[in-house]
């Protein structure tokens, strides 16, 4: 794929991604769980998956190591859309994009990538940038992160585990069909979600007509965007700088959350959001 095409794919991507968790938010605001909406989320997509490999009848071959991936998938979905439910939505999202920057790290301690001596100004420098999303102060720092704390812990984690799923994607799994890979995610993600929320009874639905739509929602703008990303990533050269692209997630959610939850954020946490993007930016342009 072409280098422009790709990184274009990967913001339209990282949009619909945005849009995903936004519409999360306003189902569990009105009613449904974590768990319910990342089972059903998974599961629908799963189902359109399956259905639609059967229609075009593309083998689905079974490999292990997709199951595995699915795991981490099912970890990182609960633990992000957890984070969307207990701190502002943004600012869930600008923690949990340190996941391309681990990704990168990972790359290179494995041998895949390399990276540059920019990276030890430009990965400080996107902390930094968390701390001012994050609005953390010396004086304050006790109550801000008992405030904070649970939502930026399962944002962390999310971030962690979908950095493994990255690269897993690309280098375990890049032989296997897109389609395929997302369907087996998914399923296993629907399984174990919907395993563990029944066995906890924290399988609730929404209780209105506004959770029901971002239920749909959430579902529809998931599938889409996690089926098209596990196809376009495997198709571009240098994938670990190329996913720099999907940081735009935030800032794009800066404004849907704006618009449709009314969710605002101060100019401090504003300057934080782009230091974050663009050192990140930096750091993916560094190794190019």
């Amino acid at each position: 794929m072409p280098p422009r095409l790709g990184i274009a794919a990967l913001l339209g991507i990282a949009t619909i991604f945005g849009s995903n968790h936004v519409a999360a938010r306003l189902a569990i605001d009105h009613g449904a769980s974590v768990a319910a909406a990342v089972a059903v989320r998974s599961a629908f997509t799963a189902a359109f998956l399956f259905a639609l490999l059967k229609a075009t009848r593309t083998p689905i071959t079974f490999t292990p190591k997709a199951l595995a991936v699915g795991s981490l998938v099912a970890l990182q979905s609960f633990c992000l859309y957890s984070a969307v439910a207990r701190l502002q939505v943004a600012l869930a999202l600008l923690v949990f994009n340190i996941y391309p920057m681990l990704f990168m790290l990972l790359s290179a301690t494995t041998g895949k990538e390399k990276l540059r001596p920019v990276s030890l100004f430009a990965m400080p420098l996107a902390l930094v940038g968390l701390a001012l999303v994050l609005d953390v102060r010396p004086s304050g720092w006790s109550e801000r992160w008992s405030e904070l704390g649970p939502g930026v812990a399962y944002a962390v984690t999310a971030g962690v585990s979908f950095a493994l799923v990255m690269y897993l994607n690309t280098h375990w799994l890049k032989g296997l069909d897109g389609r395929v890979r997302t369907l087996y995610m998914m399923s296993v993600t629907a399984v174990l979600v919907m395993a563990g929320g029944a066995a906890a009874g924290a399988l609730a639905l929404p209780h209105d007509a506004a959770g029901w739509l971002g239920l749909a929602l959430l579902t529809l703008l998931y599938g889409t965007a996690i089926t098209s990303l596990f196809v376009v990533l495997p198709r571009l050269g240098g994938g670990a700088a190329s996913t720099v692209a999907l940081n735009f997630e935030p800032i794009a959610v800066l404004v849907i959350a704006w618009i449709v939850l009314g969710q605002r954020v101060n100019g401090t946490q504003l300057l934080g959001a782009f230091v974050v993007v663009g050192a990140i930016a930096w750091l993916s342009a560094a190794k190019r």
